[in-house]
């Protein structure tokens, strides 16, 4: 007689021998294993503005557990997007995420589903139910998404909003700052809409003596910080591909991280076209959603180096979807990150369970008190690194006291939603 039939049997004798907790072990033993049955009951929203705006999103269950996820950058908007999502999740299973994604990614085709603000939002919300996910089934999200390859993820500094001066004072404080952090990488920005050698406001197409004012700005930093320290510059899009071709070749002596978005990553070929002329890697995606967005890019090997936002581009499994199509190119992965430590640590998450993973962002170096304030945990970067935590779910808890302060002046946060008229 099988172990499970002798348990069976026993039941009804144990009940009958008023032995309850005999009774109710028995039949916990001879039950199948069960997931944990959670129902949608409600989404709520809090934006906040710290580097540019950003969308904390909960999704509440009705088991008293719920899941933080947090958007970006095209995330203005999207909190009546989020509402208009609700329809579709409330009484559903969070646990599958992948339905509810794509129940709601395709619903929108003639939407605007591609890209922009509609996946924006769906962004936090998808991050959010990986958080609530880890939370019920008591695991890492790094876990969920395939088991960690390693136990921390390296991190840059952006140097923030200041732009470097050879010689200025405040410049060298920052790098110091930035040196003493621990950080091993670190970028900075070269174009410069005030610029004086600057002849035209519109055309973005870079003078001679532009030209030589980043050059001057990377030689600088290059000199001042220890070789140790990687270094990457960012062109933001903004210039045109004759500006980016020249720009590429002019920095290849400096032997650099990336030289990132010379030009717009809308079209493909020009980003191509520049990749091919240089020596120096072409990192490019902070703008590109879903992996459909960076299949061309890959196909057409037109960057050394992928930086998809995953707070923006669909979400942390749709970052990983993004980072295996990359690996089969041996496209290394270093995602755009600008958000808070929830955002970045659910990042993290995603470089610790992906092989070619590189280094993600840092950008809070000029908001430090609210960065190291925002989660209960405190600061989540050691010297230019995030160890992934071993509690479920993303792993940080939001400090409301913290994040308040950067509240957007009359909006919700995490309020229930207005009730719908009609």
């Amino acid at each position: 007689m099988k172990r499970r039939d002798l348990i069976k049997s026993f039941m009804p004798l144990a009940g009958m021998w008023g032995l309850p907790s005999i009774s109710r072990a028995a039949a916990q033993a001879a039950s199948e294993y069960r997931r944990p049955k959670l129902r949608i009951t409600e989404i709520r929203t809090a934006e906040v503005r710290v580097h540019g705006y950003q969308v904390h999103v909960r999704v509440y269950t009705d088991q008293g557990i719920f899941g933080h996820g947090e958007n970006t950058d095209s995330a203005e908007g999207s909190v009546p997007l989020i509402r208009s999502f609700s329809r579709m999740l409330i009484n559903q299973d969070p646990l599958n995420i992948e339905a509810a994604f794509e129940r709601i990614r395709t619903s929108g085709i003639f939407a605007g589903a591609q890209a922009g603000q509609y996946i924006t939002a769906l962004t936090a919300i998808e991050m959010a139910l990986w958080d609530l996910a880890g939370k019920a089934l008591g695991l890492p999200v790094y876990q969920l998404l395939g088991g960690r390859v390693r136990d921390r993820v390296r991190v840059y500094c952006d140097s923030g909003a200041g732009r470097m001066t050879p010689g200025d004072e405040r410049s060298l404080a920052k790098l110091k700052l930035i040196q003493d952090m621990g950080f091993t990488a670190m970028k900075i920005d070269i174009d410069d809409g005030m610029d004086p050698a600057r002849f035209d406001r519109v055309n973005w197409t870079a003078s001679n003596g532009e030209i030589e004012h980043m050059l001057a700005k990377i030689a600088f930093v290059r000199e001042t910080m220890p070789k140790s320290i990687d270094l990457a510059i960012d062109m933001h899009g903004r210039y045109d591909a004759t500006t980016g071709k020249r720009v590429a070749k002019e920095v290849e002596p400096f032997k650099l991280l990336w030289l990132e978005e010379p030009v717009p990553a809308e079209n493909i070929d020009a980003m191509r076209d520049i990749r091919a002329s240089t020596s120096t890697p072409i990192c490019c995606g902070e703008n590109i959603f879903l992996r459909h967005g960076f299949r061309e890019l890959l196909e057409k090997r037109a960057a050394d180096i992928i930086m998809p936002d995953l707070s923006k581009c669909g979400g942390l499994l749709e970052g990983r979807k993004i980072a295996d199509m990359a690996h089969t190119y041996y496209v290394p992965f270093a995602p755009h990150t600008v958000t808070s430590p929830i955002g970045s640590m659910a990042t993290a998450h995603v470089g610790a369970a992906v092989p070619n993973f590189l280094i993600q962002e840092w950008h809070w170096v000029d908001s430090q008190p609210l960065w190291k304030n925002w989660v209960k945990e405190g600061e989540i970067i050691e010297k230019g690194f995030i160890r992934l935590p071993e509690r479920p779910g993303i792993g940080v808890e939001m400090n409301e006291e913290g994040a308040k302060k950067a509240q957007v002046p009359g909006t919700p946060w995490f309020e229930p939603a207005p009730a719908r008229r009609g």
